[in-house]
């Protein structure tokens, strides 16, 4: 049936080698690069693969970026003939992507973007079999904990919530027909941590496919697919784009079949990301280290600063995000929202600017999620004007 559908989407001969990737199809048509050719980076860091990754080859007058091509039809002939399959510009995106996922990897990985992060999601939750089990965290990002609940009321799916910190619960529910473990570690909002160097190995060999989200760790600070999972999640709205101007979300793994599938459904859902998109999301990557970096710095920087406040009950921080309770006090926590001035009010996280929210204003947030809990996503501006903002805020609620 595999074969049927790929037949009907896909001219004969991208059927035939449907398994290789797409942009190694694309370069090796365009370019005369040899469809496996993947130099050597394994010494080179990732703040130099987010830099050199993506780009045309260099040749005398040739870009140095990755131009956008905003085509939806392309020559016949070539391996890429629809935008739904792809473009140059996506192309260069997934490379970044893949390469950064399995820079300690001896095995390439091929990445798949899509329209959102949510996008992404839906094609891999689209291939779990009709009443397949799902084992998913308690605590996850809204939209895809939403879309579980939902698939599981209509009977697609069979749904066990979990607590991503016990490892045991987590072992334990690896029982025999299970499909699919979904992680996000660090989680959204609380910021817990699951033990994946367990956990995900442990599911590969009992034969569950597992899927990470790396939306809030990125590839500079948690690389999944070396601890063994499948599939890697990341909604590139957030810190991999890095600048709140874009919606674009990607999947990478190592498995070509899986990988094909994935693309298949990008296809079939009409998930195809844009051109431009994809171009912005490409130049925000480039400084992709230097910003994590800086964000992670200034996050620790003022997690130490809140733990002193007396008005703050708890302070919980990971990566480049923070999130603080003020003793069960909305009213307060909306106050200190409303208060700051560098920081702003709004919605998403891992952009350039420091962002905070009460996260239960949104009617769809998880009910364990405390009323009380603001959750603040650290940008790259000094870290001792964030904290004498927030702290006026604080002391003005």
């Amino acid at each position: 049936m595999h074969e049927i559908e790929c037949s009907l989407l896909r001219p004969p001969k991208i059927t035939a080698t449907r398994a290789v990737d797409m942009g190694a199809r694309y370069r090796a048509h365009h370019y005369g690069l040899g469809m496996t050719q993947r130099p050597e980076h394994s010494a080179l860091d990732l703040s130099t693969l987010a830099v050199t990754k993506g780009r045309p080859p260099r040749e005398p007058d040739a870009p140095l970026n990755t131009p956008i091509v905003p085509a939806s039809s392309f020559i016949a002939g070539g391996p890429t003939e629809y935008a739904r399959e792809g473009g140059p510009t996506v192309f260069a995106f997934e490379e970044v992507i893949a390469a950064l996922e399995c820079a300690e990897r001896t095995r390439p990985a091929q990445a798949v973007a899509f329209s959102s992060g949510m996008a992404a999601a839906d094609a891999v939750l689209d291939l779990i079999p009709v009443g397949g089990r799902v084992v998913a965290p308690t605590t996850t990002y809204t939209g895809v904990a939403v879309r579980l609940r939902e698939l599981a009321e209509r009977g697609r799916i069979d749904l066990t919530l979990i607590d991503v910190t016990d490892t045991d619960a987590i072992l334990d529910s690896l029982t025999t027909g299970v499909h699919t473990l979904w992680m996000e570690s660090p989680t959204n909002p609380l910021l817990e941590e699951a033990d994946l160097a367990t956990c995900l190995p442990a599911a590969r060999s009992a034969g569950v496919r597992t899927v990470v989200d790396n939306t809030f760790a990125t590839p500079i600070l948690q690389r999944p697919l070396e601890l063994g999972a499948h599939v890697v999640m990341h909604s590139a709205t957030k810190s991999l784009s890095g600048h709140s101007d874009l919606l674009l979300g990607a999947l990478v793994t190592e498995d070509p079949e899986l990988a094909e599938e994935l693309r298949t459904r990008r296809i079939l859902l009409g998930a195809a990301p844009s051109a431009f998109d994809a171009y912005l999301a490409l130049r925000g990557i480039r400084t992709l280290a230097l910003r994590i970096q800086r964000a992670e710095s200034s996050a620790q920087f003022l997690a130490d600063k809140l733990r002193s406040e007396p008005a703050i009950s708890r302070v919980r921080q990971a990566g480049t995000m923070v999130s603080i309770e003020f003793g069960g006090d909305v009213a307060r926590a909306d106050r200190v929202c409303h208060g700051t001035r560098l920081w702003a009010h709004a919605t998403s996280l891992g952009g350039v600017e420091s962002l905070l929210e009460r996260r239960r204003r949104w009617p769809l947030e998880a009910e364990h999620v405390p009323d009380d809990l603001v959750r603040l996503s650290v940008g790259i501006e000094d870290p001792s004007d964030l904290w004498a903002d927030l702290a006026h805020a604080i002391a003005a609620a």
